[in-house]
Parts: structure tokens; sequence; C-alpha cells
């Protein structure tokens, strides 16, 4: 409870900071409980002041994302400190020494605990709150990563898509997708609330096969599947979650989340005793959405599916009145969906870093002023 409830005291000035749901924290962080175990190892690490913990890192080996990308990286996450370098120095070097001596080659985060989940540190866009399933930083959590030898692997991108700039959209988008249909016959579907653990596993074969070859991917287990399955289904809004079918397979997914954040910031963590009769009347008002993830088979990435998708999130965010959505994030280097958020009127709103420090053979950590 300590490693959970730090950021509690680190961010009671932050307006900006989303307190998220302590059992949510509590399951994920349990080596039973949370299927990435089975395939992971990890360890937690607290820096006490006296009896006052002032920051928290994890140390983690992702056994199979190792073997899928065939690397040694070791990886950090869950990183939050106080304003001092001899404590980032000190958890930094906890977590070297660790991924050390099970043969890793580099420390790389913060991932908490892979791509597949929360990851990147914020390092532009502190002045808008986070989205749901998405980390606000201190601006100064950069400066101690980085005094300490720490740079940059890769950056992620957000993009944000205003409902008032509708009309600025490209007029191919539209284009597309009224032909998809006619032309190669594509066509969408909602999702099936009602069948979801298969649902979300045809999402998933979509997931699998649309992002394996880029920076940083992991595939899910049938274990994880399952699990995100169970974790989507409170906050699954079906007018946001789309098959596209092609003679009834699923080639291409989009999988929109309405922004719980917009609740969550309100209940402190907590959603008891009256933390449900809040998080009820707040959904009323969530005028946001998260596009968590959208992608299409290789083999129908080429017939404007995507864009049908596109299109498709954009008519239901004017049918329900909402008036901003956010991407989920997308690699630095990913030019074909970067330029198709140019042509939906988007712009980079926030930056997230990945940062890495390779580890010299044989050497020593050496974080300035981790001593004690």
């Amino acid at each position: 409870m300590a490693f959970i409830r730090l950021p509690w005291r680190l961010y009671r000035d932050a307006a900006n900071w989303v307190p998220p749901l302590i059992s949510e924290r509590k399951r994920f962080l349990d080596r039973r409980r949370n299927a990435f175990f089975a395939h992971a190892e990890a360890e937690y690490f607290l820096a006490w002041r006296g009896r006052t913990p002032v920051g928290r890192i994890t140390a983690h080996v992702d056994h199979r994302f190792n073997e899928f990308q065939n690397n040694r990286w070791g990886m950090f996450g869950f990183f939050e400190c106080e304003r001092d370098p001899a404590t980032a120095g000190a958890l930094l070097e906890a977590a070297e020494q660790w991924l050390r001596a099970r043969g890793r080659d580099r420390l790389i985060g913060p991932f908490d605990f892979s791509t597949n989940h929360e990851c990147g540190l914020l390092v532009e866009g502190f002045e808008y709150r986070p989205q749901i399933l998405e980390n606000w930083h201190h601006p100064y959590y950069r400066e101690l990563l980085e005094a300490h030898g720490l740079v940059k692997a890769m950056d992620l991108y957000k993009w944000e898509i205003l409902r008032s700039n509708y009309d600025k959209v490209y007029p191919v988008i539209g284009e597309l997708a009224e032909r998809v249909g006619r032309e190669h016959g594509v066509y969408l579907r909602p999702l099936r609330k009602r069948q979801l653990a298969s649902e979300v596993r045809k999402f998933m074969e979509i997931y699998n096969e649309a992002w394996s070859h880029n920076w940083g991917f992991v595939p899910l287990t049938d274990a994880e599947l399952d699990q995100m399955a169970r974790e989507l289904r409170p906050v699954l809004d079906v007018d946001f979650a789309k098959a596209a079918e092609h003679e009834g397979q699923v080639v291409g997914v989009s999988l929109s989340l309405l922004d719980f954040n917009q609740v969550l910031a309100g209940l402190n963590g907590r959603l008891l005793p009256l933390g449900w009769a809040k998080a009820l009347l707040a959904r009323r008002r969530i005028n946001e959405i998260r596009v968590f993830a959208l992608g299409v088979k290789p083999a129908f990435q080429h017939t404007g599916t995507a864009a049908a998708l596109y299109n498709d999130v954009w008519q239901t965010c004017l049918q329900r009145g909402i008036e901003r959505a956010e991407t989920g994030w997308i690699l630095e280097v990913n030019e074909p969906m970067n330029r198709a958020m140019e042509a939906l009127a988007g712009r980079i709103v926030k930056r997230y870093r990945i940062y890495e420090r390779r580890f010299e053979p044989g050497a020593a950590p050496a974080f300035p002023g981790a001593a004690g």
C-alpha cells in the first residue's frame, strides 16, 4: 500500500493528476492475479527517508517480450520520485543491479509493465489532464532521468481531434469510407458485448497481426486476453467498438473508450462508500473519448477499411455529442498512422518518451548521488 499510495503525496498539489482506483492497482501489481507474471518477473522498490516513502520504481524482465523481440532488455516502470537527484539515483541503481543480475543489457522504460499497458514518461503536454489508461508526470521527472544518463529511445505521440474541426477533415476519408463496401465487400458492425471474450480475441488477432512489426511490441497471451476482456466490460460502449468484416471474417477493428478519468478525478481512488453514486452521475457528463486502438490486417490496409473505421469514430462522436478525442499513443516512426491523424484534422498534444541506459559490460552502476 505504501508503494501504491505514494503518488497521492507527490501529486497532492498537481491539479491535472488523476488518482487511480486503489483496488485496481492492487490487482494489477499482484503477481498472483496479473496474467503478465506468467511470463515475467519483477521487483518493486521503495525509497524511504526515515519513515516516509519518497520514491518508487519497478525492475522487470518480460521473458516473452525478450523472446519475441530477440533482445535482452531489462525494463523499469512505475517511476515516481520527489525532486531529489539522490533519491532518483538510488532507485535507478537498485533497478539496474537487479536487472544486471538477470543478464539484461540495458535499463529501458518506463513501462507499466509493457507496451500493452501504460508506458512512457510525459515530456510535453503537462497542461492536459490524462485520459483513461494514461499517466501524468511531474515535469521534473525528465530532469531526474536525464541527469542519471538515461537517453531517448523512442517518443510516443498522442493526437487531439476536436469536433469543432470536423470541416477540416480531408474529404478523401469520407470518399474511401463510402466506397469500401461496394468495391471491397468490407462492412462495419458493432462488437457484441454479450460475446465479449470471443470478440476481444478477434480484436487481438488483428492487433497481433497489424502491430507485430512495431517497435516494442509483444503479443498478449490467452490469459492476458481474458483479463483484458474482464477489465474492458465495465467501460465498453458498443457505439465506439466496431469490427470491419469481409465475407464473415474480421479484418479490422476500432475500439474507443469513454474517458472515465473524468469520473475518477472525483473519487480519490475509492468507489466505496459513495464512489459508485458519484461515478454514475459523472458518467453522464463524459464528453471525451480515447481512441484506444484501431488496426487493419495488412491485406486490407489499402482498401479504405481504416478510413471507414476513422469515419465511423467521427460520425459517432457527432451523434453522441463528444467534443474531443485523443488517440492512443502512436510511435513517432509510424509515418502512415501519423499522416492519417493529420488527415483527420488532428494535432499532437502530448509526447511520452521511452528512455534507456545501456549497460557497459562488467561496469558497475554509476548514478551520481545515489549512495545512501
